[in-house]
């Protein structure tokens, strides 16, 4: 008897013992975890960032403030005014990260703006991306009677002078009405506002831009209204002459935008805007802490900004054209999102990297002091190792 009732009291200590050790145990871990995002972050970071006032600006500083909050960190967001000065910061090493736009994808290709001695192919990675309930799209004046892209033809369409984000995309969606740029008249101007500005005041009938963008809702308002052409997602023709010229863009239903809500989506594509981007060198603890950080405490930043429902976990963008750093991939892995698929697209992507760097390196040793000449004799060599490696140069 008493032998047994020594046993039940040795049994109850030892299962509250256990017990005990498993909670502090469990606090311990997350005490642990917390710590060590914590010891990841610098006191203080510096981001570049679209205009003051762009959405992109706006979610950047939201999540600046949820760092200060959350881990003591202050975050310089500085606005640039083109996809060089958000991107030059990053290269020279001035900010540790910039919430960019698709400049991201031509930056590492090497192609456009940075087809040049300055810059060429940039091995950069991703860490998120937001991916809101809007479309990157084309929108007509209501009053040109325009319904497709392929009635564009003849039209007056414009071109931003220093922004190939901008004409590569019309270019694209102009090719999912067969069109190019020699079926339209082409009209220059110096700015994205200037363009929108033009479509109002009859100087040009459409433009390109994101459907919740500030200017679509000054064109909807004014007499001649505005219009968003569809690019509908099972004409197999159209969707491979746009992916042809931008391969960045994705089927979506815009929701949102002017003229645009749940019971009048729009039927286009769309692309990831702001996305969170790094160079290949970047601290991998520092991604893998700010991926975790700008994912659990999402619901702190959410509504700081239309847009920034588009960095919840399901709204992710995972098989895109840029891959992600490796810090981020951990991350993804860890809580189980990251799968072998993700990670052979991902690695295919850094290969496409490795073998622009190579052709980049072999381009450098030549001579070529003329700017017109430099970027046709890159633009082919490009080509051609990429084509000779198996990749689709996209660009010739």
């Amino acid at each position: 008897m008493l032998l047994t009732f020594a046993t039940s009291i040795y049994m109850r200590r030892s299962l509250t013992t256990c017990l005990v050790l498993a909670v502090f145990s469990f606090f311990s871990s997350n005490i642990s975890l917390a710590q060590s995002s914590q010891s990841a972050f610098p006191r203080q970071m510096a981001w570049t960032a679209y205009n003051l006032g762009s959405t992109g600006y706006n979610q950047a500083v939201a999540i600046g403030a949820m760092l200060r909050e959350k881990y003591d960190v202050t975050l310089r967001v500085i606005p640039g005014q083109n996809d060089i000065s958000r991107l030059l910061p990053l290269k020279t090493g001035r900010v540790d990260f910039s919430v960019n736009g698709v400049s991201t994808y031509f930056a590492q290709e090497g192609m456009f703006q940075f087809a040049n001695s300055q810059w060429g192919p940039q091995a950069v990675r991703l860490l998120m991306t937001s991916n809101g309930l809007s479309n990157q799209a084309v929108a007509v004046a209501a009053d040109t009677g325009v319904m497709s892209f392929s009635e564009l033809r003849g039209h007056r369409i414009p071109y931003v002078r220093g922004a190939p984000a901008l004409n590569v995309s019309m270019e694209a969606l102009l090719a999912c009405g067969g069109l190019t740029w020699d079926d339209v008249v082409r009209v220059d101007f110096p700015g994205y506002d200037a363009s929108w500005n033009g479509v109002i005041n009859g100087d040009v009938d459409a433009g390109f831009g994101t459907t919740v963008s500030g200017p679509m809702f000054r064109v909807e308002a004014s007499p001649r209204g505005i219009r968003w052409l569809p690019a509908p997602h099972d004409d197999e023709g159209c969707w491979e002459r746009m992916l042809a010229i931008g391969p960045y863009f994705t089927k979506h239903f815009a929701t949102r935008g002017a003229g645009i809500d749940p019971e009048n989506p729009h039927e286009a594509g769309t692309y990831p805007y702001p996305m969170l981007t790094a160079l290949e060198d970047q601290d991998n603890d520092l991604a893998y802490a700010l991926t975790r950080a700008i994912h659990e405490n999402y619901d702190d930043f959410k509504d700081s900004d239309p847009g920034a429902i588009g960095w919840a976990l399901e709204r992710q963008v995972f098989q895109w054209v840029v891959p992600y750093h490796d810090g981020a991939v951990n991350y993804w892995r860890d809580i189980g999102v990251w799968s072998e698929e993700l990670e052979d697209h991902n690695q295919s992507l850094v290969r496409r990297q490795e073998v622009l760097a190579a052709a980049w390196s072999e381009f450098s040793q030549e001579e070529i002091g003329d700017q017109d000449a430099f970027e046709e004799a890159w633009v082919q060599l490009r080509a051609q190792r990429l084509e000779e490696a198996g990749f689709n140069p996209v660009w010739r």
